[in-house]
């Protein structure tokens, strides 16, 4: 597959992006609970449980798999792309993610537990646990290997999307004499992409919108994921050419259409490419003092 394909791939499939995802762990958790109550079932047909009623099996994974698919998962897929794991932080961050599984498989329970009890009401039947430590600690050993799927397939899944996208690197000071590229305010970025590499000049930057551990760069109508926060990007972007002009958002000057006023004092600016850019108030004085510039400095003599 070459970079046009790739490319090509990733825009098509973007629009369904969504709701691809979202029918991923639908039908995931969907298979997976009818799968474990057809099982139960079946054992207690055989002699396990006899006196198992028909829907019980049925209420015990679909609980489970509801908290999993409208809580568990939602937030488990949140906190993956807000604190990736990656080769050079995942002994760092691996403690984090054991820690975190703690308090998602307490709500998962106590949240699955409530909605079996609610069940059980509904069908006039009697519902009991076993001594709450006991099943705590019983459920949370199934829950992390759970945990541990959904971290897996997440983080898979955001590699491919970034192979596919391209994703860009900035160029570190070599070990050993000058860098053949200036390191505090580079001029291109490398950008690797379906194993191949190519480079970017940084002035052909658009506008860049911080999103988690990531800062999407717009180059020439393609974003580009860069590992780096919004301060230390703002540091190595010539500051004649780009503007801080939200806490999630630095725009080249160059390609600003228009401002538009919003109440509160914020802003709404308008990009060449047909983005809006969301303007803090603090910023909004600098970002027309610079656009009034631009509108002298082309208009004729």
């Amino acid at each position: 597959m070459n970079k046009a394909d790739g490319r090509d791939a990733l825009e098509r499939y973007r629009p369904w992006k969504g709701s691809t995802e979202a029918l991923f762990w639908l039908l995931l958790v969907g298979i997976n609970c009818s799968g474990n109550a057809l099982t139960v079932w079946m054992d207690a047909q055989r002699g396990g449980n006899p006196t198992l009623k028909v829907w019980e099996p049925w209420v015990w994974e679909f609980s489970s798999g509801l908290v999993w698919l409208l809580i568990v998962v939602p937030a488990v897929v949140w906190f993956c792309n807000r604190v990736p794991l990656h080769l050079d932080n995942w002994r760092r961050r691996l403690p984090l993610y054991v820690l975190v599984s703690v308090p998602v498989s307490l709500v998962h329970v106590l949240s699955m537990f409530a909605l079996r009890a609610l069940a059980y009401r509904l069908m006039h039947e009697p519902f009991s646990i076993d001594p709450l430590p006991n099943v705590l600690l019983y459920e949370y050993l199934k829950d992390v290997r759970t945990f541990a799927f959904i971290v897996a397939i997440t983080h898979g899944y955001g590699f491919l999307l970034r192979r596919l996208q391209g994703e860009a690197q900035l160029f570190a000071a070599p070990d050993e004499g000058p860098p053949l590229e200036p390191v505090e305010r580079p001029e291109r970025l490398l950008v690797r992409k379906l194993g191949r590499d190519f480079l970017v000049a940084t002035q052909d930057i658009e506008w860049a919108q911080a999103s988690g551990n990531y800062v999407n760069l717009r180059v020439r109508g393609h974003d580009y994921p860069l590992r780096i926060t919004m301060a230390a990007l703002e540091t190595k972007l010539d500051p004649s050419h780009f503007l801080r002009v939200h806490r999630s958002w630095i725009i080249h000057i160059a390609h600003l259409v228009s401002i538009e006023p919003l109440d509160g004092g914020e802003g709404r600016l308008q990009m060449t490419d047909g983005q809006q850019v969301p303007c803090s108030r603090r910023y909004l004085p600098q970002v027309r003092q610079h656009l009034g510039e631009g509108a002298r400095a082309a208009a004729p003599a």
